[in-house]
């Protein structure tokens, strides 16, 4: 039985994966606008949110796409990550990033987490593994499995998943600007096209907003 429900819960996580590629296919734009709008972490800038999972081969995919994008952004835009743990299958990858990102190494854990999963095969699924992971990097193993289980990460969890409902994501990798927009490969055309839909609405609401 227990055999059972994991497996159940792995093909969930797939599903929840997958969903936000496939559930707008039809859609005649490329984005879809997001009633009511949803308040952003600095609403001096033109925020994009990426809500994705380290175990999400579609998220992997985005991922040297979004590097790319990244290099050329101007100050008055912001790029901001959510992991929220949609399937409890995603839980320990969450803590693990939530916790990175506390200890100012988001980037360094996600590099080398998606790699560990993506490239190398781990499941990554227990604490100490994400926690030697993280020490393979220089950081403190102790410590960053005590931030992995604190109330700082769990409220940033809760937080994010409280994020997505907001903003209507059933599941990754999903875009949104400006807590306006919201976006993925399939209703955008590919990866690529994800960018030409970003740019294409930070352009606009830099315009509303005033900042050109």
């Amino acid at each position: 039985m227990l055999k059972i429900r994991r497996r159940l819960i792995a093909i969930t996580a797939t599903l929840l994966c997958s969903v936000a590629l496939s559930s707008s296919a039809s859609a005649a734009e490329r984005y879809e606008l997001i009633d009511p709008p949803q308040n952003t972490s600095n609403p001096d800038t033109v925020e994009v949110l990426e809500f994705f999972w380290l175990g999400c081969p579609h998220c992997y995919s985005l991922e040297p796409t979004i590097e790319a994008w990244q290099k050329d952004i101007p100050s008055n835009v912001t790029f901001v990550r959510e992991a929220p743990p949609l399937n409890p299958s995603w839980e320990q990858h969450s803590r693990g990033f939530y916790a990175a990102q506390l200890l100012n190494q988001e980037h360094a854990f996600v590099e080398a987490m998606f790699k560990a999963i993506h490239e190398d095969g781990k499941r990554m699924r227990k604490p100490g593994e994400v926690a030697d992971l993280a020490a393979e990097l220089g950081m403190d193993r102790d410590k960053f499995l005590k931030t992995m289980k604190s109330f700082a990460v769990q409220t940033r969890m809760n937080r994010s998943i409280q994020l997505a409902k907001g903003a209507g994501i059933t599941g990754v990798p999903a875009i949104i600007i400006n807590g306006k927009y919201r976006t993925g490969a399939q209703l955008a055309g590919g990866n690529a096209g994800i960018v030409d839909v970003i740019n294409e609405t930070i352009a606009m609401e830099k315009q509303s907003m005033g900042l050109e």
